[in-house]
């Protein structure tokens, strides 16, 4: 099913947005730039294709690697549209606008976000379709939703709701905010007890979509959840949740819950499971309006050498294709205290460290020799500002050394990254992407 993307028509409101990022002064804010480049803006300096190793750079910085980013953006775009998926990727992996316009371009539907400060973002820069995979209650960010559904009949957005309380909460809202334009909710269906947020029972999902219905602020769109969230997951338990989700959708249907829409909404898929999404959504029967069958993985935009590239359903089925790790942190060895030692000047302040510790890939000599594996080298903690290292018996390290480091996580590591280098195989810094976390 094709899908227009989520762009304004015209384009100037973005545009201008991201003009504005290219505009910006490059200074003490953003960690690992070339001191000499104070004074330029972004533009100015993607200007000159710098050289991330001889170019003045500072360690430690993070690099995306141009090739593997457009690799993953054109592979899970060929994906969706092979299994006729809409998709709306995870914003909050990355919360970089530039990289919602190339998700975008590479015919995303819109784009998923968790919280009302990333929506603003979002909107900030033009992104006309927002699907909200969480409960919206705070009354001032209902109204700051209100005001942008009526001053913009373009803009599409959608959001969980998991209780009737939830419900009052927000029809009270939106109520008070004078809000002329209903708000689409979806039913959000829990992965199972004890999993996160979302319905637990068939039967309560029904009590939430009659307090929707009771209300004139909020219109009943379709039913969503997480899979990622099924207790003990496995394929076999993930796909058995699906099903679920997808009879939620058919018996609502069938109880004429959906009567008026132009499409009905049925979203699922974090980065684990997607093809699971993929097979079971294909069994989606017809129901009384076009199925909007919406993916939400987030993190294949970088990918990572760590937790999802061991998760990656890609594993699974090779024959689609395979994301790459698209970020590397760069570091210099800074103490070689004794021969099994070293210490490096990135720590938690730069690198993810939440699913596992960075992993020691290449290393670029002082000396200027060629890149060469980091054999023998392993990181064994993070400091705040320092990664310890060990080395093996053999291993070739010295101070001044670069270290390139590989990354598990990549929504723990754009977060700490302001304004991030993109550059090409040979070291060439052809952009700089600006988050905003």
């Amino acid at each position: 099913m094709a899908h227009a993307t989520g762009i304004s028509d015209t384009g100037t409101g973005a545009d201008a947005a991201l003009t504005r990022l290219a505009e910006e002064h490059v200074d003490h804010r953003f960690k690992g730039l070339p001191p000499d480049a104070e004074g330029l803006t972004v533009a100015e300096l993607a200007g000159q294709r710098r050289n991330l190793f001889t170019g003045g750079f500072t360690t430690p910085v993070l690099a995306l690697s141009a090739e593997r980013l457009e690799h993953n953006l054109a592979l899970m775009e060929t994906y969706s549209a092979r299994h006729g998926l809409a998709f709306a990727p995870h914003g909050k992996t990355s919360m970089a606008p530039q990289l919602f316009h190339r998700q975008l371009e590479h015919g995303a539907w819109g784009i998923t976000l968790a919280l009302p400060h990333q929506v603003r973002v979002a909107r900030a820069f033009g992104v006309q379709r927002v699907f909200l995979a969480n409960e919206l209650l705070d009354p001032a960010a209902l109204r700051w939703t209100a005001a942008q559904l009526d001053a913009d009949p373009d803009f599409r957005f959608v959001c969980y709701v998991d209780s009737v309380t939830g419900v009052q909460l927000m029809d009270a809202a939106l109520t008070d905010a004078g809000a002329t334009r209903p708000l689409d909710v979806v039913v959000e269906l829990a992965a199972g007890e004890g999993a996160r947020t979302g319905v637990r029972t068939e039967a309560e999902c029904a009590a939430v979509a009659d307090a929707v219905a009771a209300t004139g602020t909020l219109r009943l769109a379709g039913v969503a959840g997480y899979e990622g969230e099924v207790p003990d997951a496995d394929p076999e338990r993930v796909r058995a949740w699906l099903r679920r989700l997808v009879a939620l959708a058919g018996e609502f249907d069938a109880a004429g819950r959906f009567a008026g829409l132009d499409e009905i909404v049925l979203s699922a898929g974090g980065s684990a499971w997607f093809d699971a999404v993929a097979e079971v959504f294909a069994e989606v029967p017809a129901l009384s309006a076009p199925v909007l069958k919406l993916l939400r993985s987030g993190a294949y935009v970088s990918h990572d050498d760590g937790h999802y590239r061991e998760l990656t359903p890609f594993n699974r089925v090779p024959e689609e294709g395979a994301l790459e790790p698209a970020f590397r942190l760069w570091t210099q060895v800074v103490s070689r205290p004794t021969p099994e030692q070293g210490f490096a000047n990135a720590g938690k302040r730069d690198a993810a460290y939440d699913l596992h510790l960075p992993f020691a890939q290449v290393v670029r000599p002082a000396d200027g020799g060629p890149e060469r594996p980091a054999e023998g080298v392993e990181v064994t903690a993070l400091s705040d500002q320092h990664a310890w290292l060990r080395t093996a018996p053999g291993a070739e390290l010295a101070v001044g050394d670069w270290i390139g480091l590989g990354l598990s996580h990549p929504c723990t590591s754009f977060d700490k990254w302001q304004l991030i280098p993109v550059a090409e195989a040979d070291g060439t810094v052809v952009d700089y992407i600006r988050t905003f976390f």
